[in-house]
């Protein structure tokens, strides 16, 4: 095994630790493997940069938190069958011969299995999962957003992936979000902020897909006002007073059961 090897081997088994054990110190990451504390940092520099975690005071972390949330494994198993109905609920919307703007979300990952059923359409997407999905689609005009690949998150994001979206113009974006706080939307990744803010102005209409534990979630990055969007597609478990409010300042609300289902 060469050196980069070496690197990428340990890189992994770093990775594998934090994410496993929720918080490790930087000072026991070095002496597990029996590197210098400066190549431990600079390590987890490039871990964090490819969104793998979160370095904190100290150490590293791979607890979701408003820095943080979590890797694609975790987000695809949290709220899942909540996520599925969200989808379906999203995909009614579709209407054949649209261009659809889909974001890395795993709730819009969903949502692309789902547009197969109301073809043609014609599909951008930064999401690798997604592309994935419909690269071999009939149907599916896919449009695929290229860029800094961050494995984490399994997408393609920053600068050169806001400027791809620029070039195109979408009837419907569908987007999800980290957080929303006090009608804002949050997000833990600057990069990923720089797409969808990038995604949302070359749409001509906007819907944001979340569910309600995302109202109780803090994110770092403000991203957007609710009142940006069209359109919110939430469960029911999201408080009544609070889809009131979310009307009354003027986006639309689809309110999705999801009790008994």
């Amino acid at each position: 095994m060469d050196r980069i090897e070496a690197q990428e081997e340990r890189r992994r088994l770093m990775r594998e630790a934090v994410i496993g054990r929720g918080f490790v110190r930087t000072a026991d990451l070095a002496e597990e493997f029996r590197v210098s504390l400066m190549t431990a940092h600079r390590d987890l520099d490039a871990l964090q940069a490819q969104g793998w975690l979160r370095k904190v005071r100290g150490g590293a972390t791979g607890l979701p938190s408003a820095q943080f949330h979590g890797s694609v494994a975790e987000r695809m198993a949290t709220m899942a069958q909540t996520k599925q109905l969200l989808a379906r609920a999203a995909a009614t919307l579709l209407v054949p011969g649209q261009t659809v703007l889909l974001d890395d979300s795993t709730t819009c990952l969903l949502l692309a299995h789902q547009a197969t059923e109301h073809t043609p359409l014609t599909v951008i997407t930064n999401s690798l999962p997604a592309i994935t999905t419909l690269a071999k689609e009939p149907g599916i005009s896919l449009i695929t957003l290229g860029g800094a690949y961050f494995p984490a998150y399994d997408a393609f994001m920053g600068l050169h992936t806001a400027d791809a979206v620029r070039a195109f113009r979408a009837d419907v974006l569908f987007m999800s979000t980290t957080a929303v706080t006090n009608g804002r939307c949050y997000h833990t990744s600057p990069e990923t902020v720089q797409v969808k803010r990038a995604m949302m102005e070359c749409a001509a209409r906007r819907v944001l897909v979340a569910d309600h534990t995302k109202f109780c979630k803090d994110g770092l990055y403000a991203l957007a006002p609710l009142t940006d969007f069209d359109l919110l597609i939430v469960d029911d478990g999201l408080a009544a007073e609070q889809v009131r409010a979310v009307r009354a300042a003027g986006t639309e609300v689809m309110v999705v059961p999801t009790r008994d289902q």
